[in-house]
């Protein structure tokens, strides 16, 4: 008698657990087709439907390189694109804290703006839940434990607008015809290897420095500052991504795999590295 009633007191709790991990899962849903709705609000179709070469005349050299090695004549341009990763994130502010994640994001291009939703595994059936996202000219960055414990919470601020607004910017390897002339990039000359580029999106801009290989390939991208949160304040502070694995994908050389880091004093400390593992586009109707 006394293990039936035991069983049925652990049938129980666990029915309770699995019900509240439901209603988490549920809340996170939620939360991010709120977001994705805002970010298609926000959305314009405008511009060119298709990339040709003699859009290139007024850019840095470095720049023409790039567009031409990575794209080829009459390439559609991208709207939008969805993408899932894989890799691992570093939690620890100051040490190694190593953890895996799997995320799904979508983008819009005519009008800047991405919702990145990631998993990362804390331990065996210990999940954190992240929202990253830039829609509306705002920024956002949240992570719940289970959907559940809000563990951060940063939106609303011209620092978080102007961080999620570069990461769009860095990431555009990716979705290289937005940074193509008339999508709201403005290329400034460094050198023969590397070029500044300049978005706006309304108050919001960013600039970043794109630094190219001998193939033409971006291999880095710089920022002198992007805000860092340390103990809940935000530090200016040197950022870098950085890019490999180019395979082409729609006819197009886009990078698979990269790595972000901020560049501290003491030296270069990563803390998000991964690779693509699907990207489907969506094009600019003629």
């Amino acid at each position: 008698m006394l293990a039936t009633i035991f069983a049925l007191i652990l049938l129980s709790m666990a029915a309770a657990i699995a019900l509240v991990l439901s209603w988490g899962a549920f809340r996170w849903k939620a939360a991010t087709r709120h977001l994705l709705s805002g970010l298609e609000d926000g959305n314009l179709s405008v511009g060119p439907s298709h990339y040709h070469e003699n859009d290139l005349a007024e850019l840095p050299m470095p720049v023409q390189r790039y567009f031409r090695a990575v794209l080829q004549e009459g390439q559609g341009m991208i709207a939008g694109a969805e993408a899932r990763h894989q890799g691992e994130f570093n939690l620890d502010e100051s040490g190694e804290k190593w953890v895996p994640f799997t995320s799904w994001q979508k983008v819009t291009v005519h009008r800047p703006g991405f919702v990145w939703d990631a998993r990362m595994r804390m331990a065996p059936g210990v999940k954190i839940r992240v929202h990253d996202a830039y829609v509306h000219r705002e920024g956002l960055l949240r992570a719940s434990l289970f959907g559940l414990i809000t563990l951060a919470d940063l939106r609303g601020t011209p620092e978080i607008a102007q961080g999620e607004l570069l990461r769009f910017l860095a990431e555009a390897a990716w979705y290289p015809t937005a940074l193509l002339p008339g999508k709201g990039v403005r290329w400034e000359v460094i050198d023969d290897h590397s070029a500044r580029a300049v978005l706006c999106d309304g108050k919001v801009s960013v600039r970043a420095v794109f630094h190219f290989d001998a193939n033409g390939l971006i291999n880095r991208v710089y920022c002198e500052e992007r805000h860092r949160v340390v103990k809940g304040q935000a530090v200016p502070t040197p950022w870098q991504g950085r890019f490999w694995d180019y395979e082409r994908r729609d006819g197009m050389l886009i990078p698979l795999s990269g790595e972000v880091s901020w560049l501290l004093p003491e030296g270069e400390k990563p803390y998000w590295r991964g690779r693509i593992r699907e990207i489907k586009y969506r094009w600019t109707p003629q």
